[in-house]
């Protein structure tokens, strides 16, 4: 299973960031399966954002005030993470993962996004 993130590197604040995750080896509508973002802000630890499920039911990081939404392409086999209003603070490595009954098995190698004018 390999997971890919593509987007933006950089960012204005107060825009909307989206990422996409594409996924090969297995199918985002695999049973079981959430699809998951995290990020890592520089020096800080890991940040769970939200998934979405197989069944596409989405889940999301209450601390983050609603500001995130996750959308999927089944026919693309690919998910995407909607950040709105970001800041500075939004500045992180986002990786997207797979989480199965054993925890989160499969990421992707990440992407950098800088929030800067």
């Amino acid at each position: 299973v390999q997971l890919q993130e593509s987007g933006p590197g950089l960012v204005k604040p107060s825009q909307t960031l989206s990422l996409t995750c594409t996924v090969s080896g297995d199918s985002i509508t695999s049973k079981y399966y959430h699809w998951s973002w995290i990020r890592q802000p520089p020096g800080k630890g890991l940040e769970w954002m939200g998934a979405i499920a197989y069944s596409g039911t989405t889940h999301d990081n209450p601390s983050l005030k609603s500001r995130t939404s996750i959308s999927r392409d089944t026919s693309k086999n690919q998910f995407t993470l909607h950040l709105t209003s970001v800041s500075p603070e939004d500045t992180a490595v986002y990786y997207c993962s797979r989480e199965g009954p054993g925890g989160m098995d499969y990421w992707g190698k990440g992407t950098l996004v800088t929030v800067s004018s």
